[in-house]
């Protein structure tokens, strides 16, 4: 029996490779068909595209290890098929059960290899590549905010405002922090400078102005001097500020949402659906042996391009079902959670009906 799982296993994972270079190629010339004009418009040489293209790697294997393995899955099940492999071996007491077990410990370790490549790699790709674009084309990167008129909304009806942010200094300039309660403004606290301090875990304000309104009109109290100030919002969420998800690993991206939901900042929704496909993408690739497998185990006339062809169907169905979802989560339609995990479970539940099939 070990013998017939090294066997199996050793199909998978070189149909896998196989599967996982191919798309990467491919994914890269049609990458550089179309900002090729660009490299040479910025007087990009072979070795900065090259540069590039190796920085986009981790990010394609993340998206492509889905479709790979679910190909790697129906080639291999496909071929031990057609050749009458697979008859001759349920023939002889093999279960589905114990056939699925090379290809599932093959799917776990794609599994394992996904997570560290979100949260090791990846980032650190994502980081380099948006600098070399920053760089060398000169692009920016759209919807941030650039460290300036920063509106934050903390606990106890407090608004912030921030008119610019030195992330080196940990310093926030022209603030101004307003308390209300319902529509009515109790204090307004402005200063030049707010400086963190990193003992205290607080906010230092040297210079403040504080205008205190009381409930009758035209009641005011008005002090000057240094403020000390207990809010939710940390030096370390401002600087994030101008970090993309895909620069951060998985315990990076949770800490930033945490602080950044506490800190009551808005427009998280695609933060958190991103945290979450960091998660779910990944076990994808063990999901999709629950179809790949089943699918092949029956003998049929049909050739192998008919099983790349399916396995292609399938992968870039689920692909663009995850990316569809995604938008929806995206613009607040549905729950950051449902627009990650919805493609992955839908796909779960036709690989439990696809295995249950082939196991009777």
């Amino acid at each position: 029996m070990k013998l017939l799982y090294r066997y199996i296993f050793r199909q998978f994972a070189v149909s896998f490779l196989f599967a996982s270079l191919t798309f990467a190629a491919l994914f890269t010339l049609i990458d550089m068909v179309e900002n090729l004009d660009g490299f040479f418009d910025r007087r990009v040489g072979p070795a900065g595209i090259v540069w590039y293209y190796m920085l986009s790697l981790p990010a394609t294997f993340q998206v492509t290890a889905p479709v790979s393995t679910l190909l790697a899955s129906i080639l291999t099940a496909g071929r031990l098929s057609a050749s009458s492999e697979l008859a001759a071996i349920r023939s002889s007491g093999v279960s589905m059960d114990q056939l699925m077990r090379p290809f599932l410990l093959g799917g776990a370790i794609i599994v394992l290899l996904n997570l560290a490549n979100a949260s090791l790699f990846e980032p650190v790709a994502a980081s380099a590549k948006i600098a070399f674009q920053r760089e060398a084309l000169n692009e920016t990167r759209p919807g941030l905010h650039e460290g300036a008129n920063i509106h934050i909304l903390e606990p106890d009806n407090r608004v912030v405002t921030i008119g610019s942010y030195d992330p080196e200094g940990s310093r926030a300039l022209n603030v101004t922090i307003e308390k209300f309660d319902g529509q009515h403004l109790l204090s307004r606290t402005d200063a030049p400078v707010m400086v963190f301090d990193g003992a205290s875990k607080k906010w230092v304000m040297p210079k403040a102005a504080v205008r205190t309104f009381g409930a009758a009109p035209g009641s005011l109290l008005f002090r000057t001097g240094r403020e000390t100030l207990d809010l939710a919002l940390t030096a370390r969420s401002l600087k994030e500020l101008n970090v993309l998800p895909e620069e951060m690993n998985l315990v990076q991206h949770y800490r930033y949402i945490r602080e950044k939901m506490r800190a009551g900042f808005p427009g998280l929704e695609r933060a958190r659906v991103k945290l979450h496909a960091k998660l779910a993408v990944p076990l994808a690739s063990l999901v999709v042996i629950l179809i790949g497998v089943p699918l092949s185990a029956v003998k049929k006339r049909s050739g192998l391009a008919a099983e790349i062809a399916l396995a292609l169907f399938i992968g870039f169905l689920f692909l663009g079902m995850q990316r569809t979802v995604a938008t929806m989560g995206y613009n607040g339609m549905i729950e950051p959670w449902v627009a990650a995990w919805l493609p992955l479970l839908l796909f779960l539940g036709a690989g439990a009906i696809l295995y249950r099939k082939a196991a009777a």
